[in-house]
C-alpha cells in the first residue's frame, strides 16, 4: 500500500494546484481542502496580522490544519523552511517576519503547486523566498542551513515520518527549532483504516498517535518536544472530511460515532540543542 501513496498525493494535489490556478475559488467551502471545509477555512486560523496585505488567491489557497507562523516565533534575518509549502501562505507569511535579511525556502514535491506559489510570489513581487522542488524525506539543503522548520498538515501525508523528521533534524542549526501544525491521532485506529490510501490523502490514515509521534522526534535527536492538540475533529468534520474528498464511500463503512474525536490537529514544537 505505502509505495503508492506518494504518487497518490502527488497527483491529488497536482489536481488541487491546477483548480486553484483554473478557477482562483477559496479551498474552504469547495473539495480542495485537505482537512474539510469545517475545520480549515483560512479565517479559522489565520487573524488578520498574519494575512493583512497577502493577494486574496495566496489566502485562499490554503490547504492546512492550523497556523505553524504562529508557534515558530520568527525573528528578523532568520531563515526558515516549509515542508510542504503548497500554494506558500505560510512562506509568504514568514518572509514578512524574518524581513530582507532572512531567507524563506518553500518545498513541494508537486510540480503544479510549485508553479502556483511561484506565479503568487512573481505577483507580489517577493525576493527573500524561493521554492524548490523535492520530498521532505530527502531535503536538498546543506546540514545546518536552516533556523526555523515549520510546515502544515503535511507529515501525516509522509510514507516515512522518521526519514521526514530526521532529514527536518539535519538540516536544522544548532540551537534550531521546529514549529509544525499536523493532525494526529487521540484513539486506536483499526487496521482497514490505517491500510487505506483513500484515507491516507484524506490526512487521516496517515496521522500519528502523539506518544509516537513524541518517540520518533526523540529517536531522530529533537528535545524540548511539546505537542499540543489544538482542533479536535468531530464526527461532523470527519463527515467533512469525506463529501469534501469525494471520499463517501470509504467512510460510509465506518463507525463515525467510534471516530469521533479520534484526530486533532495539533501544534508540534521540538528543538535541536
Amino acid at each position: 500500500m505505502k509505495n503508492n501513496i506518494r504518487e497518490e498525493v502527488r497527483a491529488y494535489y497536482g489536481e488541487i494546484a491546477k483548480k486553484m490556478s483554473a478557477d482562483s475559488k477559496s479551498s474552504c467551502g469547495c473539495d480542495t481542502s485537505c482537512c474539510g471545509d469545517v475545520a480549515c477555512c483560512s479565517s479559522y486560523f489565520y487573524t488578520n496580522d498574519f494575512i493583512d496585505g497577502l493577494p486574496e488567491e495566496v489566502v485562499n489557497a490554503s490547504l492546512g490544519c492550523a497556523n505553524p507562523v504562529a508557534l515558530a516565533n520568527l525573528r528578523e534575518g532568520e531563515v526558515v523552511l516549509d515542508l510542504g509549502s503548497g500554494g506558500g501562505i505560510d512562506v509568504f507569511i514568514s518572509s514578512k517576519y524574518v524581513g530582507d535579511s532572512g531567507k524563506v525556502y518553500g518545498l513541494d514535491m508537486t510540480d503544479e503547486m510549485l508553479q502556483l506559489a511561484n506565479k503568487n510570489k512573481e505577483k507580489m513581487g517577493i525576493k527573500n523566498v524561493e521554492f524548490i522542488k523535492g520530498y521532505i524525506e530527502d531535503i536538498p539543503l546543506d546540514d545546518e542551513t536552516v533556523d526555523v522548520i515549520i510546515s502544515n498538515c503535511v507529515i501525516n501525508l509522509c510514507e516515512n515520518k522518521e526519514d521526514a523528521l530526521r532529514e527536518a533534524y539535519r538540516v536544522l542549526k544548532k540551537g534550531g527549532r521546529l514549529a509544525i501544525a499536523d493532525i494526529v491521532v487521540l484513539k486506536d485506529l483499526p487496521e482497514h483504516i490505517k491500510q487505506s490510501v483513500e484515507m491516507w490523502v484524506g490526512c487521516i490514515a496517515g496521522a500519528l498517535p502523539v506518544k509516537e509521534y513524541e518517540e520518533i522526534l526523540k529517536k531522530v535527536g529533537f528535545k524540548d518536544i511539546e505537542i499540543t492538540p489544538v482542533n479536535i475533529y468531530t464526527k461532523e468534520i470527519i463527515e467533512g472530511i469525506a463529501e469534501q474528498n469525494n471520499l463517501g464511500d470509504v467512510y460510509s463503512k465506518i463507525d463515525l460515532d467510534f471516530i469521533d474525536g479520534a484526530f486533532a490537529g495539533a501544534y508540534v514544537k521540538a528543538y535541536k540543542l
